[in-house]
């Protein structure tokens, strides 16, 4: 009588199992690239509205934020105070006036204006306080915004594509 095999042998489910730890080895960290990036994307969705309030507070009054009357520069510009604008990663999104050059721009030359920052918690780096800058350039007859980490403890890679610049002044188009 034959005795029919019923179920599969050991030797062939421990190469099941490493053919399945090798693929997860390839794919936890693209996985993780991911989540973090998507974490990244939040604050920078969640700072779109810094954004617009800062542009109108210029397009409105021909000068940037300062918070010389109200001593915050958020309230000033409109928008919640930072600690109350919060996402899953996301500590907190200000608007800053350091290095705000309140002059005209020219043909030729950009003017600096406002940064909005934006701190993240540890869903993106380890240490706790990765920022990405956003900084707002004045040119004839608009505002243009640059983006990027605001030091290395945030990573380029995790960062939209349109978002990797270091934030210096603009090129002429």
């Amino acid at each position: 009588m034959k005795n029919l095999q019923k179920g599969f042998t050991l030797i062939e489910l421990m190469i099941v199992v490493a053919i399945i730890g090798i693929l997860a080895m390839f794919a936890l960290p693209a996985y993780q690239d991911y989540t973090k990036r998507t974490h990244v994307a939040e604050g920078i969705q969640l700072a779109a509205s810094a954004k617009q309030a800062v542009t109108e507070y210029y397009a409105s009054n021909g000068k940037w934020v300062t918070g010389a009357n109200t001593n915050n520069v958020n309230a000033e510009a409109g928008i919640n105070a930072p600690s109350q604008i919060k996402g899953n990663a996301v500590t907190s999104i200000t608007v800053l006036a350091d290095g705000v050059v309140n002059e005209n721009p020219t043909a030729t030359s950009y003017k600096k204006g406002n940064t909005i920052d934006i701190l993240y918690n540890e869903k993106v780096s380890a240490d706790k306080d990765a920022t990405a800058r956003m900084v707002a350039w004045a040119t004839p007859g608009s505002v243009m915004w640059t983006c990027g980490p605001k030091d290395a403890k945030l990573e380029k890679k995790h960062l939209p594509s349109n978002c990797r610049t270091d934030n210096s002044v603009p090129a002429k188009s």
